[in-house]
């Protein structure tokens, strides 16, 4: 399979232009490295005309072979505090599975004013000055950019945090007892605290396997069983996530299978007739991904692109498939009525007329 991230290559010293304008790879999984690159280059831009030679910094692909995905990193889960003050709290069993903080959830959505009245009353001042002062959560960004009417389709890793921030910030509002739909999530999901979120006006959710983080040693990264997680997100489609807690074939003990593994979930993007569609992750999945897209792309970009994601940060990229794989016509293109005369530009009709005049 051949996935293209659409980017723009600068040669390098001394070298002929690429003749590629995107970078071909397999998507990985695995855990961060810091690695970032330092280049301070500008990418060359040229504008082309008829008469023009285009350079490896255009590319053009028919819409219906595009699809823009939203990659968003988990807000902020209990094994992200306790991390940055000790590394080796990784290793902690109370970290199983981690759920969001309630800062967590404050990145996702700005808490309402009864429960800043609540922490005021109890003298939970950490969660009140948490809540008071914060600015607009992913949930409000999303809504005010017109995101939230755009997105047809939302997949997460079937992790809590991860399921956590995707039905915060793209489910619906909070849910009522006698709505004919179940809720995305119950109330109090993970110990959480938060009200049941509908499932009503908003996009599918969906759990996806391979999208999940590295599974190695450290307890935060594994999970519950799917049939745990099924009363606490009633309406997520559990179909694509494995019933067992770790299946076995997702620990990745070299970079080769953490790419096998991850391809999948590229290819199935493909199988899908969506094409605007929201990826929640986690760091170690979305930087080697992003890492190893933008490898041919110009250094300046693959900055931008392989830059490790914060909690709960969002950014917008779009995928080429070149390899025939989505089997999906435009949903814009026309074709257009046939005409009486001669469909053809009139240089190439005079010539015409002339050819068929010396036949005859």
């Amino acid at each position: 399979m051949i996935i293209h991230l659409l980017c723009f290559p600068g040669p390098a010293a001394g070298a002929p232009p690429s003749p590629s304008s995107s970078a071909s790879v397999r998507v990985p999984v695995g855990l961060p490295h810091d690695r970032r690159a330092k280049s301070r280059l500008v990418p060359p831009f040229r504008c082309a005309s008829s008469g023009m030679e285009l350079g490896a910094t255009t590319a053009l692909y028919p819409l219906h072979r595009c699809k823009t995905i939203y990659l968003v990193r988990h807000a902020q889960g209990i094994h992200n505090v306790a991390g940055e003050k000790d590394f080796g709290a990784y290793m902690s069993h109370e970290l199983f599975d981690a759920q969001l903080t309630p800062l967590g959830w404050n990145q996702v959505r700005r808490a309402d004013p009864i429960r800043i009245h609540k922490a005021l009353v109890f003298h939970d001042f950490q969660d009140y000055f948490g809540v008071k002062f914060q600015v607009d959560g992913l949930r409000e960004h999303v809504k005010k950019s017109g995101l939230a009417e755009k997105i047809e389709l939302v997949i997460t890793s079937p992790l809590l945090r991860t399921m956590q921030t995707a039905v915060g910030v793209f489910g619906g509002e909070k849910y009522t007892d006698g709505v004919n739909a179940p809720p995305l999530m119950v109330e109090n999901a993970g110990h959480s605290g938060r009200p049941a979120v509908s499932s009503l006006n908003c996009p599918p959710f969906i759990a996806v396997e391979t999208c999940r983080e590295h599974l190695g040693v450290h307890p935060c990264d594994k999970r519950r069983s799917i049939t745990e997680y099924r009363p606490l997100f009633p309406a997520i489609d559990f179909s694509l996530a494995s019933l067992s807690y770790c299946p076995v074939e997702y620990f990745f003990p070299r970079k080769g299978l953490m790419q096998e593994t991850a391809e999948p979930l590229a290819c199935r993007l493909w199988t899908r007739e969506e094409k605007e569609i929201a990826i929640v992750s986690h760091s170690g999945f979305l930087f080697h991904t992003l890492s190893m897209y933008s490898k041919e792309c110009h250094p300046t970009i693959r900055d931008e692109v392989s830059k490790h994601f914060a909690n709960c940060e969002l950014r917008s990229m779009v995928l080429v498939d070149r390899s025939m794989l989505g089997s999906y016509s435009s949903r814009f293109n026309y074709a257009g009525k046939n005409p009486t005369g001669l469909d053809v530009p009139s240089d190439i009709a005079d010539k015409k007329q002339v050819d068929e005049a010396q036949k005859n």
